[in-house]
């Protein structure tokens, strides 16, 4: 399957361009940590990228992603990739047991703390954007509160990376698509 053919069933399914957003950030992360540990970018990359391709279809956990891997399936998408899919949520019961698996849990949430912590920024931009931002926002549960900081803290572990060292990894990843996020923003004067 090529990154255009999974963009295609991304497109075909999601409206909400935010979601699209989201999706291609977890693709960054995902290449980035493939990259990192000398495995297949393009595999983990599409598991990033369709991993919430379902959501506005199965807007619930009682659904998504479970009902949604039937049409990754007639869609051809390889089985790893479907596992993973199936795996990065824990309602589904699918253990993660790979490396691309356990990345991708650990990549999913992270993005959109990241996000939420770079656009209340003056600047609006990753490029900037330092873990020490993320950490002092990180301690105020009212801010990005749909954020479930214990499950990033769990999914990290797993995944065996620290979860400080995980953000930067993540916001680096994000900052290579920064104009696709939405998120290169504006030099702020006198900074």
């Amino acid at each position: 399957m090529t990154r255009d053919e999974a963009l295609a069933i991304v497109r075909e399914f999601v409206h909400n361009e935010n979601l699209i957003r989201h999706m291609l950030a977890v693709e960054a992360a995902m290449r980035f940590y493939a990259e990192k540990y000398g495995e297949d970018a393009d595999l983990w990359g599409l598991a990033g990228l369709l991993h919430d391709f379902d959501w506005e279809i199965h807007p619930n956990m009682e659904t998504h992603p479970q009902e949604g891997a039937p049409i990754l399936r007639e869609r051809g998408v390889p089985e790893e990739i479907v596992r993973a899919v199936l795996s990065h949520a824990d309602h589904t019961g699918v253990p993660r047991l790979s490396r691309m698996e356990k990345a991708l849990a650990a990549c999913d949430e992270v993005t959109g703390m990241i996000t939420a912590v770079a656009l209340v920024r003056p600047s609006r931009s990753l490029l900037d954007l330092e873990v020490a931002s993320v950490k002092k926002k990180w301690k105020d549960r009212a801010f990005a509160a749909g954020a479930n900081r214990e499950e990033i803290e769990k999914m990290t572990a797993e995944f065996g990376v620290e979860l400080w060292e995980h953000v930067g990894n993540v916001i680096q990843a994000m900052r290579r698509i920064a104009p696709q996020l939405g998120l290169v923003g504006h030099p702020v004067q006198g900074s």
